[in-house]
């Protein structure tokens, strides 16, 4: 796991050399093993190191045989072995061991088909001295980040976006304009970044630069195609098969491997299995004082069930708080989820003992896990009864009425799915509410609209697909996996989920909904759980899903943390954004009881603490 960042050379630029070097520099936390730069009169490349295979050959940046290629590359490649021999055979002579190796020669190969055999995480750039042309891929998930920067003839790349500060020609502005959305999802949710003229290559999309044109994309879809014909059982063993084929290729590794372990069935599943062909597998965990919020007695007791070693460490609120500034630096952008802070603690206490964990990101979102999933085939179901005029006319008049059972469903059952989608106004219930608290007005689209390109890319599947669809273009991409890469990564940890593998995501679109999200017993991921219960107690394999449970909402009721996001709320920063008045009276209510504010209080607060990091220290 590593870190690059590179641009294409202009006049504005004379010390080039010392430029990338400093860019470099300020990723060195995803690398801190190595460093080593290329630059030829036309671009300028820089990389920082984490060695995890081919500890001593696999430095990069890599040229090919004859040097007019060179390649910057950021995650593992699984199959790069059976990809080098084929390689091989074909003439291609390689310098190290590494799978990284095995891109460039595909490339040279294959072209951009190299991405259709590539089975990994990954984010690289290939530069073509000849051709003077830039390539550029990002994995099928989104797993490892892309960035770039393209503004007046500036043309940056690179694994953060806080590398790019460090050239003299990036021009640091605010999209004020996107606060809106940000409050709305807690997160942007499509390709633009919160610094105006930054963007994120999306998943799945490849880019070429050439003579100052930039070209995207996209090189895979992802694609349902349901098999009806199989029964569950016939489901749980074709899981069975490929988790473990997945879990046994992202073992591959020249350190020791441990796993990320909470009280879940995923992160369970994968403990389980690499226990199976590794002896003593270290696991981590994280949990807090409060007892209540804790998985920590859940994670110890499921690791002596299977006989594996349990490391854990408790955060107090004082240290929850304290490293605020310190994560929002990291994260390039705000993301107020809370989860992200226990994250970062448990991956500090795991680069003690390890340099790559294995984790369960992913499988909510393929194997159908989430409750709103089970929502979605309620409402599917009442659609399929009730023809749409009526639907309407349903919600129409109960919106108007008190409130009564069933309300809330009525005027949703009256929308489309795409109108309902409970992540576009997952802080503030509407654009009306959210406005209240912004200085000045912001005419924005309506949140639900990000998502609605995706919903109408699958509108032939049933709603509990769709949803699982788009989460894995906006949700797992800009949130999950973000967070994942982030917190691993600010503590060199490489970070690895066997559960978003290739294989895996093609399996998981042949499921039929009810093995995914079963409505009629309110099961979620349930040929996956049924999978798993055949290696794990049952009380793991069926337990319902907890998130990354953080006792936020009672810290901000305590006088300490309730001034110290006060004192943000009354700031300099905060004036220039928001409605102070508006934002104390959401911290009051909340710490007098009157009302649970505390995701709206942790999205504002940790604007004004990413604001402080980007925009007043640096």
């Amino acid at each position: 796991m590593c870190g690059f960042i590179g641009f294409m050379n202009t006049p504005e630029v004379s010390d080039r050399e010392q430029v990338i070097h400093a860019m470099t520099d300020r990723i060195i936390h995803r690398g801190p093993d190595d460093a080593d730069y290329y630059v030829d009169e036309d671009v300028s490349l820089g990389f920082r190191r984490l060695s995890i295979i081919d500890l001593a050959g696999g430095r990069q940046p890599i040229l090919n045989e004859d040097g007019t290629k060179v390649l910057l590359f950021n995650g593992e490649i699984y199959n790069y072995q059976e990809l080098r021999e084929d390689l091989l055979q074909k003439g291609h002579l390689f310098t190290t061991k590494a799978d990284s190796e095995t891109i460039l020669h595909g490339f040279e190969e294959y072209g951009k088909e190299i991405l259709q055999k590539l089975r990994g995480m990954f984010a690289f750039v290939i530069w073509d001295k000849t051709e003077k042309k830039l390539f550029g891929a990002r994995d099928i998930f989104g797993i490892k980040p892309f960035y770039y920067y393209e503004n007046k003839g500036q043309f940056f790349f690179g694994s953060e976006i806080k590398s790019f500060l460090s050239h003299p020609s990036f021009e640091k502005e605010l999209r004020e304009e996107l606060i809106p959305e940000y409050l709305s999802y807690e997160y942007l949710p499509d390709e633009r970044t919160i610094f105006r003229n930054v963007y994120k290559l999306p998943g799945a999309h490849c880019l070429e630069y050439q003579n100052g044109k930039l070209k995207i994309e996209r090189y895979y879809r992802i694609r349902y195609q349901i098999e009806e014909d199989k029964n569950l059982e016939d489901w749980e063993k074709a899981i069975t098969k490929e988790f473990s084929e997945s879990v046994a290729m992202h073992q591959i590794s020249d350190v020791e491997v441990g796993c990320f372990l909470s009280s879940g069935v995923d992160s369970s599943y994968v403990v389980k299995e690499i226990s199976k062909g590794t002896k003593k597998v270290k696991t981590f965990s994280v949990g807090y004082e409060e007892e209540k919020y804790s998985e920590l007695p859940y994670a110890q007791d499921f690791s002596q069930v299977v006989g594996v070693e349990n490391i854990s460490n408790k955060v107090s609120a004082d240290e929850f708080f304290d490293a605020m500034p310190e994560i929002q630096y990291y994260m390039d952008e705000p993301l107020p989820n809370p989860s992200e802070i226990p994250l970062y603690f448990l991956a500090k206490n795991a680069r003690k003992y390890v340099k790559v964990v294995l984790s369960g990101e992913g499988a909510d979102e393929l194997f159908g896990g989430y409750p709103m999933y089970l929502q979605g085939g309620h409402f599917a179901e009442y659609t399929r009864k009730v023809p749409r005029p009526i639907r309407r006319l349903a919600g129409a008049v109960a919106g108007k009425l008190p409130e009564f059972k069933g309300k809330h469903f009525l005027v949703r059952g009256g929308m489309e799915p795409w109108q309902r989608f409970m992540r576009a106004n997952y802080v503030f219930t509407d654009s009306r509410e959210r406005q209240k608290y912004l200085k000045r007005p912001i005419t924005s689209r309506l949140p639900e609209e990000y998502s609605k390109r995706y919903f109408d890319e699958v509108a032939d599947l049933d709603e509990p697909t769709q949803l699982q669809y788009v989460d894995m273009h906006t949700w797992m991409i800009y949130d999950i996996l973000l967070k994942a890469d982030r917190m691993s990564m600010a503590n060199s940890l490489e970070l690895r989920v066997p559960f978003l593998d290739k294989k895996m995501l093609e399996l998981s679109t042949r499921i039929p909904t009810r093995f995914r999200a079963d409505c009629k017993t309110e099961t979620t991921k349930k040929a996956l759980r049924s999978a798993a219960v055949k290696e794990l107690p049952e009380r793991t394999a069926n337990k319902k899903k907890l998130g990354f449970p953080v006792p936020l909402s009672d810290w901000l009721r305590e006088d300490k943390y309730y001034e110290k996001v006060k004192k943000a709320f009354l700031s300099e920063t905060s004036e220039k954004f928001f409605v102070t008045k508006e934002l104390i009276k959401l911290l009051d209510d909340h710490k007098a009881g009157k009302a649970l504010n505390m995701q709206k209080i942790w999205s504002f607060y940790t604007f004004l603490v990413w604001y402080e990091e980007f925009f007043v220290k640096n």
